[in-house]
């Protein structure tokens, strides 16, 4: 028997566990994994981009899905207050680009270390190798959980801190979903969020390695603009991924439709038509005489030119003098509108977060208690909750496991 039964080890488990004990709570940590906190780990390229330091209000306007239900949950244990944890742990962070926050040592084994030393400092029983297989409910109250091996372990308080099925080889396969289901919970389409595109077009494949920056990025489907950012940008062999890409994809309809969807690149947002056609005469002045093949090194980088050239229709070994207006005009086009065509969503295995989860219409926002089932928790990734890229989502586990701690 114990007062609190945790089930995963990421960050909303771990924050969890750690809270409840500092209140005097008998916890115990469960996780099917060899060790805790394996995605964690290799977040933010192993660097670990913990939260992000803007202020409340904009971290809430990069929440994608079901923002208001976050509200209690983000002022109840801010990002300041994070921060301020993890230096109390002896783990000193850092703020980079964009309001990202890093550890100092920029590694994600040192946020774990520090989360680990406290929870064994706390005497929070972590219990490895060891799968959940079932949550028992008795009369709409929690009992305990069942193992994998048979074995029950009684708690009136359970925490389901499973994550997604985004990154399955971290040991994200979606078991919450299963129980939440089992226990008479809705769970929303599932998709993979935060995940590289695929192209029809070979020529992504052209410029693979290419990254662009400051771009002008839209996606489009039909007359509607579903997402319009600026961003940075990288080509693959598959298609595209990179920042602005990975945010598109979070805010793209979880159905899927026969609609095609086009992705418009405008490779010189700070240009208007006219100044970029400017731009473009004042050139073909100055090489006056030379092939278009050899004209275009100033304003695009090398393995992009042969597939400008080929867009514009424009023959290579034309002299740029003779190039005509109407030629012009199609090669300004292809700058402002360089469009791709999406043929759908890189796999979860390459997707940062999980879209859809546990239906938070029947969760408690201020506690993450069930409304179903008494003494029943849902935090983290588990949750129909996501994100933009840019340490928005951890802030998402921190804050709900740290809600679920105070209260189970």
């Amino acid at each position: 028997m114990s007062d609190v039964i945790v089930v995963g080890g990421g960050p909303a488990g771990m924050i969890c566990a750690l809270v409840a004990a500092r209140r005097g709570r008998k916890v115990i940590l469960l996780e099917k994994n060899e060790k805790v906190g394996k995605k964690l780990f290799i977040t933010g390229k192993g660097r670990c981009n913990v939260t992000n330091a803007s202020d409340i209000e904009e971290l809430l306007n990069q929440v994608v899905t079901n923002r208001r239900f976050l509200y209690s949950s983000f002022y109840g244990f801010t990002n300041d207050d994070l921060m301020k944890l993890f230096e109390e742990l002896g783990c000193p962070l850092k703020v980079e680009r964009g309001n990202r926050v890093f550890p100092v040592s920029d590694k994600s084994s040192d946020i774990i270390g520090a989360l680990l030393k406290e929870l064994n400092r706390l005497q929070v029983k972590i219990e490895c190798h060891t799968e959940v297989t079932n949550i028992i409910v008795e009369q709409e109250k929690v009992k305990g959980v069942q193992l994998k091996n048979g074995t029950i372990l009684y708690s009136e308080s359970v925490v389901v801190a499973t994550g997604g099925i985004s990154y399955p080889q971290t040991g994200s396969t979606g078991d919450g979903y299963e129980f939440a289901k089992r226990v008479g919970h809705a769970v929303t389409d599932i998709v993979p969020a935060l995940v590289p595109m695929n192209i029809k077009e070979e020529d992504c494949k052209k410029m693979q390695g290419l990254s662009l920056r400051n771009i002008g990025f839209k996606v489009i489907r039909g007359k509607k603009t579903l997402y319009e950012d600026f961003g940075e940008l990288l080509f693959t062999h598959f298609g595209i991924s990179g920042p602005v890409v990975l945010s598109a994809s979070s805010h793209l309809p979880a159905k899927p439709t026969k609609e095609e969807t086009i992705i418009e690149i405008d490779l010189k947002p700070a240009l208007t038509v006219e100044q970029l056609d400017a731009r473009l005469l004042r050139d073909f002045e100055a090489y006056r005489g030379r092939q278009f093949k050899n004209c275009l090194d100033k304003l695009l980088p090398a393995k992009m030119i042969p597939v400008m050239i080929e867009r514009s229709g424009i023959d290579p070994m034309k002299k740029v003098n003779v190039i005509t207006k109407e030629e012009r005009m199609r090669l300004v086009q292809c700058f402002k509108q360089f469009r791709l065509h999406m043929n759908g969503l890189r796999s979860f295995r390459e997707a940062i977060v999980t879209k859809g989860g546990v239906a938070v219409k029947e969760i408690q926002p201020s506690t993450m208690e069930s409304k179903k089932v008494q003494g029943l928790y849902f935090v983290g990734e588990v949750l129909d909750l996501d994100a933009v890229t840019g340490g928005y989502n951890l802030q998402i586990a921190w804050s709900t496991g740290h809600a679920a701690g105070e209260h189970c």
